[in-house]
């Protein structure tokens, strides 16, 4: 049953960004940039949590999710460090999928050959 709710939320995430696409003339790159600010806000809110905990990866996945973790990590690193942790905590949060991100498109750039169009 999580893996349900995993996928209709994740898919309702989907929905929402398609539906922008196609019906409004923001581009893609703000409305990846709008999900983002959406997850901190709505984390800031207290409404992205009980998300979190009902639909699990669904959630955590997509944009939104990216944007909850930096919400967290600040608010963290605020609670530990202080004025200070409002410039370290998203970073520090993010770190592990951000290094991710950068070694599997490195080796995926040194393996495969790019293409002329």
């Amino acid at each position: 049953m999580n893996y349900l709710w995993a996928f209709v939320i994740g898919g309702l995430f989907c929905v929402v960004g398609q539906v922008l696409i196609d019906y409004t003339k923001l581009t893609p790159a703000r409305i990846l940039s709008a999900f983002v600010v959406a997850g901190v806000v709505l984390g800031a809110f207290g409404v992205y949590k009980p998300i979190v905990e009902f639909a699990g990866s669904g959630a955590t996945v997509p944009l939104t999710g990216f944007g909850y973790l930096l919400y967290e990590g600040v608010k963290y690193a605020v609670d530990e460090k202080g004025f200070v942790g409002i410039f370290t905590g998203g970073l520090s949060s993010a770190a592990g999928g951000i290094t991710a991100a950068l070694v599997f498109g490195f080796v995926s750039a040194c393996v495969f050959k790019s293409k002329q169009n």
